[in-house]
């Protein structure tokens, strides 16, 4: 008869045996699946593989998604909705911007689709869709007032293997879309130039060392428009065609454009004037890396001039109601540094004077100056500070019924902010509260009658109190 000891051995190799044939089984597998991918994948294939797991975990191919939002509520003194928005004085009307801080009411967002491929011979693609809206209620279900829109539908491919010499690095685009070099003034939200349309064009071309050139070519509808003054029920659209070339030379740039809009100049567009048929403009920058040259942080100028079609100089070439003789010159300025570690500040100036813009002899003059200022407190709130200042002498020559008007606004804000984490004038997201005075000189009030400017409980001396977020990535 067997002993304990034995049972207990004689099991003990039973289980050793079984554990062998399942490790032989699990290495059988193993060597099985690995033959398996040898015959699929080869080497080359594996590392193409995982090259293009990197690539997408870096945003260089497949699906990205891009975001500006803001929206807030704005309540006067009396309890009610304010007036506001950063266009709100009457050289609004013709592009004078005010600060922004504190001074708007709507909610508006941009989303913006981005699809990237990257090609076995080293090309690349881009497709972009943005849809953006826009409302001012308050409330949550605003589709009778939305104004949601496509504003970008295009592609772009860059890194052609084809393109070699000054077109090595270009790359080119067809498509609706925001020109790619367009800038601003986020804290007056105010392009300093903004060109866009459907069309196309080619960016960095380098035609010397020091030399970068961007071509386009957009279309703008203007509307449609009575074209023959004989039928004026006959109408049809009219297009303003713009031709662009967009120069770089190191930190200067130099921007000109010249547009065509065929039998625009066939419009009566009102106190017995004609709309123009072409017109020109141009515009010198320069993007510096310093603040103004006196310490770190950047800065950017901008001076334009434009005629004709080109009397818009900022939004170019999207005005079919000027006259040939329109001129408008246009400077915006604007730098970013700290005062000290914790203290931030950005100042800006942006001004315009234009002359025959829609009647001859109209003249409309303003400048704005603006400052922001921010006290990082800590690594999630800061106090932020806005100065507006903006004068204007506006004379419309009766144009769609305005008044001739001169005189100053002012805007004060204090916001407390918030921001999962601060550090720079870029920062974002952000909620903040908000206090803001505003006020006037009375004889703004009479500019117009559809000017907000001395409408019923906004007459000057305005308190306004709100609070916002504010969101990009």
């Amino acid at each position: 008869m067997r002993s304990a000891f034995e049972e207990r051995l004689a099991e003990l190799e039973a289980r050793i045996v079984a554990a062998e044939q399942r490790a032989d089984v699990a290495e059988q597998r193993a060597e099985r699946a690995e033959a398996q991918a040898e015959g699929y994948l080869s080497g080359e294939e594996v590392e193409e593989r995982l090259a293009k797991v990197e690539r997408q975990a870096s945003g260089e191919e497949g699906f990205s998604f891009n975001v500006y939002a803001r929206s807030g509520l704005l309540i006067g003194d009396d309890g009610k909705s304010a007036e506001g928005g950063p266009y709100l004085t009457p050289a609004g009307s013709r592009g004078g911007a005010v600060g922004r801080l504190g001074n708007e009411p709507d909610t508006y967002a941009e989303a913006i689709f981005n699809y990237r491929m990257r090609f076995d011979n080293g090309a690349k693609a881009k497709y972009t869709t943005m849809l953006a809206d826009g409302v001012s209620t308050s409330n949550d279900w605003t589709a009778d007032e939305s104004d949601l829109n496509v504003r970008q539908v295009y592609a772009e491919f860059s890194d052609l293997p084809s393109f070699t010499g000054a077109f090595e690095n270009a790359s080119i685009w067809a498509g609706k879309r925001f020109d790619r070099d367009n800038f601003d003034i986020h804290w007056l939200d105010s392009d300093i130039v903004f060109l866009a349309g459907t069309g196309g064009g080619i960016y960095d071309m380098q035609l010397a060392d020091n030399w970068k050139s961007n071509l386009s070519f957009y279309g703008r509808s203007f509307a449609d428009y009575s074209v023959d003054r004989e039928n004026p029920g006959l109408s049809g659209d009219t297009d303003n065609l713009i031709l662009t070339s967009n120069n770089y030379f190191g930190n200067w740039q130099w921007m000109i454009n010249a547009m065509s809009a065929a039998d625009n100049d066939d419009r009566d567009i009102g106190e017995h004037q004609e709309a123009a048929e072409s017109g020109v403009n141009t515009m010198v920058a320069y993007h510096g890396d310093s603040f103004f040259g006196l310490g770190e942080g950047s800065f950017k100028a901008a001076v334009l001039h434009g005629q004709g079609l080109g009397g818009e100089v900022k939004a170019i070439g999207s005005d079919g109601n000027l006259t040939e003789d329109a001129a408008s010159t246009r400077i915006g300025l604007y730098g970013t540094t700290y005062l000290a570690p914790r203290w931030r500040i950005a100042p800006a100036l942006l001004a315009e004077t234009s002359e025959d813009r829609y009647v001859q002899g109209d003249q409309y003059d303003w400048a704005t100056l603006n400052v922001r200022l921010a006290n990082e407190l800590t690594d999630n709130f800061e106090m932020q500070y806005e100065a507006s200042y903006q004068w204007m002498d506006l004379d419309p020559q009766g144009f769609k019924g305005l008044n001739a008007v001169d005189g100053d606004y002012t805007k004060l804000t204090v916001a407390p902010t918030f921001k999962p984490q601060i550090g720079g004038f870029w920062q974002r997201p952000e909620i903040r509260l908000f206090a803001s005075w505003s006020d006037w000189d009375e004889a703004l009030d009479g500019y117009s009658d559809e000017d907000a400017l001395g409408s019923d409980g906004f007459t000057g001396g305005e308190w306004a109190f709100g609070l916002q977020s504010e969101v990009w990535f």
